[in-house]
């Protein structure tokens, strides 16, 4: 599919646009002061987790079948093979690069900064130090799309950079689009950014949070107008029985997933455990793309932009993902 060139313009716009409304009983209140704090409905469930270990958790179905199951009575999880997988080798029967760039960025993507690497799907940012986009990367989506009701997840640890490392579903362009973005990371803020003291009480982001934020959002865009509200979960709420609890982005592997429901309705979970929910107010009407892809952008906001020299630092300029696998929720009968 073809996206439009210029959609980082509402995706920036929409980071600092008013949260659309949703109802007091479905919205996690959070205090700032206390990074721990779940929702009321998850605090029973989140006792009643034993300790686990990832490596543990059954890979042919949703990780959180294994931690807690909340799969419907007489429905199933039906592996999409088109959707999921191990990262042995670059499969280009799944996977495709997209090259347009985020407006008022350094951004440039390129198919070379994509490789798959040791097992892994490697998104690897490179300096380019003769042009105005020298921060060199990549933008891998699947070429097979998926609607509801379906649960994806993936295991990836972030880069050291300051950059956003994202997965997520996207369909359409700036104008007209359904996107859901699982998880937007940034493990490294730039110290300015991360200076609390220097920002204003109403400040509305807290990228001295971003390396365990979560960052998950969505947006409904049609004729021009979009909606969008976020769910902004945090390693650090994940329960005492969870080995990743409180682990920033780029330490280990995270598993991140979103269960999509219905046309209105999408839980995402962490490491097996549910971590938000998001209920839109008019319909999700297409069938979504998986994307990954790492970039940045000076804005405080999004972290700021990384040191150059840090992108010749193959220790630190690269999102890795272990493996990523998709289900459909179906009938058992």
């Amino acid at each position: 599919m073809k996206f439009n060139v210029f959609i980082i313009l509402s995706i920036i716009s929409a980071f600092i646009a008013c949260s659309s409304s949703s109802s007091d009983e479905e919205e996690m209140v959070k205090d700032p002061e206390n990074p721990e704090q779940v929702e009321e409905n998850d605090e029973d469930q989140a006792d009643e987790i034993e300790p686990f270990q990832l490596s543990d958790l059954d890979p042919d179905l949703p990780s959180f079948v294994s931690v807690v199951d909340e799969t419907p009575e007489g429905m199933e999880w039906v592996k999409v093979e088109a959707m999921s997988d191990e990262f042995d080798t670059w499969n280009e029967d799944k996977w495709f690069n997209s090259f347009w760039n985020y407006g008022n960025t350094p951004v440039s993507m390129r198919s070379e900064n994509s490789s798959v690497v040791d097992g892994k799907l490697n998104i690897q940012a490179t300096l380019d130090e003769n042009s105005s986009q020298w921060f060199q990367t990549a933008r891998v989506h699947s070429k097979t799309k998926i609607s509801y009701p379906m649960y994806t997840e993936c295991s990836m640890k972030t880069s050291s950079i300051s950059a956003f490392n994202t997965f997520w579903l996207n369909n359409g362009d700036i104008n007209d689009r359904d996107e859901i973005d699982i998880v937007e990371s940034n493990a490294n803020p730039t110290p300015e950014c991360s200076d609390q003291s220097t920002k204003p009480s109403n400040y509305p982001w807290t990228p001295w949070d971003f390396p365990t934020q979560m960052n998950s959002q969505y947006f409904i865009a049609k004729s021009g107008v979009t909606e969008r509200h976020e769910d902004n979960f945090d390693t650090r709420m994940l329960s005492d029985a969870n080995p990743n609890k409180g682990k920033t982005w780029d330490e280990t592997y995270h598993i991140v997933g979103a269960w999509w429901k219905d046309a209105r309705t999408v839980q995402f979970y962490l490491n097996g455990e549910p971590a938000g929910v998001v209920t839109t107010n008019q319909d999700f009407t297409r069938e979504l793309e998986l994307i990954f892809d790492l970039w940045t952008s000076e804005e405080c906001y999004l972290g700021g932009l990384p040191q150059k020299e840090e992108l010749n630092d193959n220790s630190k300029n690269t999102m890795r993902v272990d493996w990523v696998r998709t289900w459909k929720l179906e009938s058992k009968y």
